[in-house]
């Protein structure tokens, strides 16, 4: 399991990434980070809430009201042109921390181990 700690700074990333296709309410993003993470990760509701709030304060998604297809009505979330554009540059800043971060890590596993003492 992934620590919400390791998580917290890529949530907006997370949910940019999910609103990408689509529009989509809270609930049913919380349930596709659920699937998508397999086990290894589950976000709590006002995580999510508060990050989708956050995002539409600085224009990155805007919300609507329609009706689920089970009929409820629901605060849907969209992307907006500036989310987009936002999405595409923290995706290729991802890219380059993680290929650091393999970086350091192959570093890491090529060293010997420090004595014991």
């Amino acid at each position: 399991m992934i620590s919400a700690d390791a998580i917290r700074g890529y949530i907006d990333l997370i949910a940019l990434t999910l609103l990408r296709d689509r529009p989509s309410y809270a609930y049913e993003l919380a349930k596709t980070i659920a699937e998508v993470a397999q086990g290894q990760y589950t976000i709590k509701q006002t995580t999510l809430y508060s990050a989708l709030k956050r995002l539409e304060s600085t224009g990155l998604v805007s919300s609507f009201a329609d009706t689920s297809e089970s009929g409820k009505p629901r605060t849907y979330y969209r992307l907006t042109e500036a989310g987009t554009a936002h999405l595409m540059d923290k995706l290729a800043e991802w890219e380059d921390t993680k290929a650091l971060i393999d970086r350091f890590a192959l570093y890491a596993s090529t060293r010997p181990s420090p004595a014991e003492p």
